[in-house]
């Protein structure tokens, strides 16, 4: 068995812009767990290291206070490198065993995993301050395998549905008792067997968890308000609010500290933002901060019904799907009554508002709408964060002024290339 797993960035981190400029790409949320939550729980017995992008480094080790970043230990002998975007399943280990020579294990031209000792792994040392490349695993005998792995914003939406189950057989043991917290008289739970309530939750009269379809995991701390229903497969997350006649449906995911109203299907909305209002968000994903003003709705499918194009990292790609809603980075807010059409993807710290249809791409660090758009101040857009993340109890620290001062940085150009003042 290897000594360690180390989770890695490659260069293709950068097909998940916006979403990863504030966090490496294994914690992005996709089911109930995140990436990264999937491989410690599945490699539990092994030691973790992790790799990401320097700018990020001492974020992840804030966040991860016990484990070494961008780093190996050094009486180590074997490592198994594991693809941040992999959806690691209880199959993965049969696929890329935790002995044997050393190997790449490929997807194409992917990294999936890499088991490496010796000599190579000396080599491998001196790439850890940079994202990997297939390139830094020459030599390597190389295998072919196929694994469900993150390569665009909309496959995590793709994969929420099919996650949401992996994760709860994972996470619940049916044969205990998994209804928990306060479930008021004319609550209604459809499915018991496949629902799960942690401590201190709190189901108010008339709401329906409806688990027919699929499971729901409604984590602890959480408060579902009165007539609110929910359709399994689906996440509510720790401290996390569901509000008055909401309706969350099928595949969605909601994360920790949410407040969560209106018509949403198929989305994962990260952490710490709120969609409280009326409005419908279909196959989105929102990061961490994120608000959405009152009456914010997004289309998921066009007219024609044809293939959405989505702009990543300033370019447009075929997605190959119908269906692809809002994609919108960290610390971004849309006014009330905002209109986003099919595909849209807004950027990290950017404000959006006014009447129309905004660009379907709108940079990080933006603020305005139809009629304009013009570059948001650093300054203030870090002043507002600080305002946000304090009335949650949370502090806006040096690292995360240092990130957002960098993000603003590598995001210069695609704003200069829309005429807007840096």
């Amino acid at each position: 068995m290897v000594d360690t797993v180390c989770i890695i960035e490659d260069i293709y981190y950068s097909k998940l812009l916006p979403l990863v400029y504030f966090r490496p790409v294994y914690d992005l949320r996709c089911g109930i767990l995140t990436l990264k939550e999937k491989i410690q729980k599945y490699y539990s017995d092994i030691p973790l290291s992790l790799h990401c992008r320097s700018y990020l480094s001492d974020s992840v080790k804030r966040s991860n206070p016990n484990v070494l970043v961008n780093d190996l230990p050094k009486d180590i002998k074997s490592c198994l490198f594991i693809n941040g975007r992999v959806i690691v399943d209880a199959n993965f280990r049969d696929k890329v065993p935790s002995d044997g020579s050393d190997t790449l294990y490929v997807d194409g031209e992917t990294i999936i995993a890499a088991r490496v000792s010796g000599p190579n792994l000396d080599f491998l040392r001196k790439s850890m301050n940079d994202v990997f490349t297939i390139s830094d695993f020459s030599g390597l005998l190389k295998k072919e395998i196929k694994v469900d792995y993150i390569s665009y914003p909309w496959d995590l939406i793709k994969y929420n549905g099919k996650q949401l189950v992996s994760d709860f057989n994972l996470l619940v043991n049916k044969n205990e008792n998994n209804i928990k917290g306060k479930i008021y008289e004319g609550a209604i739970l459809v499915s018991k067997q496949n629902i799960f309530i942690g401590d201190n939750a709190v189901i108010k009269p008339n709401v329906v968890i409806d688990a027919e379809n699929g499971p729901i995991y409604i984590d602890s701390d959480a408060k579902i308000f009165s007539n609110a229903v929910i359709e399994g497969p689906a996440y509510i997350g720790k401290k996390s609010t569901v509000k008055i006649a909401a309706k969350i449906y099928e595949n969605t995911s909601i994360g920790e500290v949410c407040k969560v109203g209106g018509e949403v299907e198929d989305s994962i909305i990260h952490s710490y933002s709120n969609k409280q209002h009326d409005g419908f968000l279909g196959h989105a994903y929102l990061g961490s901060w994120v608000n959405l003003g009152a009456d914010t709705n997004n289309s998921d499918l066009k007219n024609n019904y044809g293939s959405v194009k989505v702009v990543i990292n300033d370019e447009q790609i075929d997605s190959g799907s119908m269906f692809v809603g809002l994609t919108m980075g960290d610390h971004s807010k849309s006014s009330i009554n905002t209109m986003f059409n099919t595909g849209t993807v807004v950027g990290v710290s950017s404000n959006v508002f006014g009447s129309g249809f905004p660009p379907k791409y709108i940079p990080s660090f933006t603020w305005g709408g139809s009629d304009s758009l013009t570059s948001y101040a650093l300054d203030r857009s870090i002043d507002v964060a600080k305002r946000v993340m304090e009335r949650r109890h949370i502090e806006f620290s040096e690292i995360d002024e240092r990130i957002f001062r960098k993000v603003f940085d590598l995001t210069k150009e695609e704003r200069r290339r829309r005429g807007m003042p840096n």
